[in-house]
């Protein structure tokens, strides 16, 4: 099949801008439209089918749906989990985070349909379109990559008349809020967003939005962690995606995990983002807690900076870097005895961490009570440990009357 006679092959989300690219590329370039969407969780079977129907009305030849939750967490999840990854000490990367494999299978999609071209629906203010596009040419870099949106500077208000005189109908929500969703959480950007100034309405929350009009008594919940990885929910066990969505059905109600975002975009502006991670903030606060049992002070100096670096590739699209597989190593070295459970009582608004047990427990293995009585040290060593601590302080003092 020549290049021009070949499908192109969209990245399909369902929400506004993928839903104008696909009657815009076919008729502006005269091919075929393939959708592809790339389930990195968030989709249920309900909405895949809505997807497939949306993509037929609106004049895709096919849509492809591709399972990539295992995939997203073996890939990228789990080493957000093990660095503890918060952009800005707030967010735990969402949705971007996802965006690295979305793109591998999109080039993997265009290869079995010997396909030369595929589309995005990212703007040219966003950080999506450079994710998409490292990825797809460190990959795959014969391909021709198209961005409608971005390229032509489409707004939304004219994408919403482009499909009306089509006798198209815009997504829901289309006009007013993008909203994000995937395994990691949810990313909600609106007219609030663009400046730094207000929150989003109690309206526009996905996950929670009945999390504080409408209160949940208190909730008592139980995390087991082996070597850094999620295994049980209140001592029932399931696999690390499984688990993760019963943690956003549990932690939701509470409103665990909103925030707004304001931080930097890879291409150097400030950008702000609503968003909803319940199980990202609870197995992240839980799973550091018990990092702090388990590891001695010098892992933990280690891993901190490692675990920013990391955050800072995947945000990027960087995560085919090499230096992301050393991380990687690194991180899951540090794991080995990173293996016990985590008590958390949830309040609507709070996560609070009662308590932690391990069997690798530093703080079990001292026979010293902290602020209480000496262990393996007497207190003469004590002293004598305090003095030799303080020579630096003592000479430089020394030095200074001199």
């Amino acid at each position: 099949m020549s290049s021009n006679a070949s499908p192109i092959i969209l990245a399909f989300s369902g929400g506004l801008d993928t839903s104008f690219c696909v009657p815009w590329l076919k008729e502006t370039y005269d091919r075929p439209i393939v959708t592809a969407t790339v389930d990195t969780g968030g989709l249920d079977i309900a909405a895949a089918e809505a997807l497939a129907e949306r993509s037929r009305e609106l004049g895709a030849i096919e849509h492809v749906l591709i399972e990539a939750r295992e995939a997203f967490f073996d890939e990228v999840l789990k080493h957000l989990i093990m660095g503890n990854v918060r952009r800005g000490q707030l967010y735990p990367l969402c949705v971007g985070a996802e965006r690295g494999i979305q793109a591998r299978f999109l080039a993997e999609i265009a290869s079995e349909r010997g396909a030369a071209t595929v589309a995005h629906g990212c703007t040219a203010a966003g950080n999506d379109q450079v994710r998409f596009e490292v990825i797809l040419k460190t990959l795959a870099p014969e391909l021709e990559v198209l961005a409608p949106v971005r390229d032509h500077a489409w707004a939304r208000d004219d994408q919403v008349a482009y499909l009306a005189e089509r006798g198209l109908s815009a997504p829901a929500k289309g006009s007013a809020y993008s909203i994000n969703r995937g395994l990691w959480g949810v990313t909600i950007g609106g007219a609030e967003t663009l400046t730094s100034t207000q929150s989003i309405p109690e309206s526009a929350w996905v996950l929670s939005a009945d999390a504080y009009s409408d209160p949940q008594p208190p909730e008592t919940l139980s995390l087991s962690f082996t070597r850094g990885v999620p295994t049980a929910v209140n001592g029932e066990a399931g696999s690390p995606v499984e688990l993760i969505e019963r943690l956003e059905r549990i932690g939701s109600r509470f409103g665990i995990g909103r925030g707004i975002h304001l931080g930097d975009t890879i291409i150097g502006t400030k950008g702000r983002v609503a968003f909803e991670a319940p199980a990202a903030d609870i197995l992240l606060t839980a799973h550091r807690e018990l990092e702090k049992l388990t590891l001695s002070a010098i892992q933990q100096r280690v891993k901190e900076p490692l675990g920013l670096i990391y955050g800072d590739l995947i945000h990027e699209g960087k995560q085919l870097d090499p230096a992301c597989r050393d991380i990687e190593a690194l991180l899951m070295s540090s794991q080995q005895r990173v293996t016990g459970s985590v008590e958390c009582e949830l309040r609507p608004g709070s996560l609070f961490v009662s308590g932690v047990d391990s069997p690798h427990s530093l703080m079990a293995a001292s026979r010293g009570k902290y602020g209480e009585a000496a262990g393996e040290w007497t207190p003469a060593d004590a002293l004598g440990f305090s003095t030799i601590l303080s020579l630096p302080g003592m000479l430089y003092t020394r030095a200074q009357g001199h």
